[in-house]
């Protein structure tokens, strides 16, 4: 065969925060609807279904002393440790997050410098040609920001790029929306590099779309639901829930299936099923449809690694920290393997999604 050019996972980092955040922290909360009415049902009921629906019981925060940006280095060194690389031979680094870094307090978002260019600092690389720039993707960030990469190794623009994820939701979701139970804060980071193969190996094949149309509101920024909330002007993150379910459940199935058909990868191949975790339910959902479009009931067991009940949903930190725990032997009993096909996939604001067929 051909001797290609591929991109290659040589290195994975995280960083998982340490303020553990239990359920049971917003027994004491005042939960509002859409309208400003507070809600009339006790916050145990709301905990209670709460976890029913999405499978979180726990998340994490960042401590008050951190931002969006020391965490993604946090991330970064753990990932060129893990790739054992020098940090001067990076030819780009590439942070994906959607809120810049936002202080406990001060709830304005901060972009310049990019936090890619925060990142390189903290780094202490030197080189000019270390290219370092941001993504705003909602989260499918990083994946999207490892689908770039993906450009810049095939074309020989690079040989090793930094990916990362960051966020810190815990600072941008309203206390007085129920919907601020799904957030949580977190990092993780790759090293990608360039290597020539005979055989396919690294990154196969990719898919992206973007909604927005009909359905670029469904994530947007909004006042507090409570109209007496002490800041007017402060805004946070806000979701339709219901339709962003649906959304899901019919256009990410079908954008993982062409995906592998692009990629000329029969299903029955994928070793694991790495999706972005919004809600734990949701998830399940989706991975039923994907089999039902091959017309298969019986999905193997354990193909599907989950966090978001330990960790909820940290955005585009999800899918590059769950790749690293399983790779690191962390999330038991989960193994990856030389020789395993994977699929990514992620969906979120915009509305984006996208889909990444990788081969170990």
């Amino acid at each position: 065969m051909k001797n290609m050019v591929y991109s290659v996972i040589t290195g994975t980092g995280s960083y998982i925060p340490t303020v553990e955040v239990k359920n049971e922290k917003f027994l004491a909360s005042e939960f509002y609807d859409g309208e400003g009415s507070k809600l009339d049902k006790k916050n145990q009921e709301i905990i209670d279904k709460f976890l029913e629906i999405t499978t979180i019981g726990e998340r994490r925060y960042v401590s008050d002393n951190l931002v969006t940006s020391d965490i993604a280095y946090f991330a970064a060194e753990d990932a060129i440790k893990s790739a054992n690389i020098d940090r001067e031979e990076l030819d780009y680094i590439i942070v994906a997050h959607n809120f810049g870094d936002v202080k406990k307090d001060n709830k304005r978002s901060d972009f310049v410098p990019s936090l890619a260019a925060r990142v390189k600092h903290k780094l202490e690389i030197r080189n000019p040609n270390t290219v370092a720039y941001d993504v705003a993707f909602g989260c499918p960030g990083w994946l999207q920001a490892v689908i770039q990469a993906d450009y810049y190794l095939k074309s020989g623009d690079a040989n090793k790029v930094l990916v990362i994820g960051a966020e810190t939701l815990s600072r941008v979701s309203d206390p007085h929306d129920r919907d601020s139970l799904l957030y949580a804060d977190g990092a993780g980071a790759v090293i990608l590099e360039a290597r020539n193969s005979e055989t396919p190996i690294g990154i196969l094949a990719h898919k992206t779309r973007s909604d927005t149309f009909l359905h670029s509101k469904m994530l947007h920024m909004g006042k507090s639901f409570n109209l007496d909330y002490k800041d007017k002007n402060e805004t946070f993150l806000k979701m339709n829930g219901r339709k962003l379910y649906q959304y899901a459940l019919e256009t990410v199935p079908q954008a993982i299936k062409d995906c592998l058909e692009k990629s000329n990868t029969p299903l029955d191949k994928i070793r694991k099923v790495l999706i972005h975790q919004a809600n734990g339910k949701m998830d399940d959902a989706i991975l039923k449809r994907l089999y039902a479009l091959y017309q298969i009931t019986e999905i193997p067991e354990e193909i599907m690694p989950m966090t978001i009940a330990l960790l909820g949903n940290t955005s585009v930190a999800t899918l590059p920290t769950l790749f690293d725990l399983i790779m690191k032997g962390k999330l038991d009993p989960h193994k990856i393997t030389e020789g395993d096909t994977l699929v990514f996939a992620s969906v979120g604001a915009g509305m984006n999604i996208n889909a990444l067929i990788y081969k170990v």
